[in-house]
């Protein structure tokens, strides 16, 4: 299927920072609430992510990561997902994010 360029363009993904990493247990898979700094004209976020095979909240703090920040805020259990962080599926189905290969401004928008 392909769509038209200007579709593509009406999704806003971002780079950001995480801030903070805990433990989601109320989260029917296992995942991590993340907080990510994505500068001044959007601020601070928050995110839901099934990623807790490859990382800990330990490692994530201060790891850059890409998110699409237009979508709807989603309910997961008792927090509020505000922004989709985005990953790949590896050969045995565990996430691994995506991230740019140096560091970029908060907020920077994918070209």
């Amino acid at each position: 299927m392909t769509i038209p360029f200007d579709d593509f363009q009406k999704v806003e993904v971002h780079a950001g920072t995480i801030l903070a990493a805990e433990p989601f247990p109320q989260a029917r898979k296992p995942a991590f609430k993340l907080t990510i700094d994505f500068g001044p004209a959007i601020g601070t976020r928050r995110s839901s992510a099934q990623i807790t095979t490859l990382y800990t909240p330990d490692e994530l703090v201060g790891r850059q990561v890409i998110a699409v920040t237009n979508f709807a805020p989603r309910q997961i259990g008792p927090f509020m997902s505000e922004v989709l962080v985005l990953g790949l599926s590896d050969a045995e189905g565990r996430i691994s994010l995506l991230a740019p290969d140096h560091q970029v401004p908060n907020g920077a928008r994918m070209h």
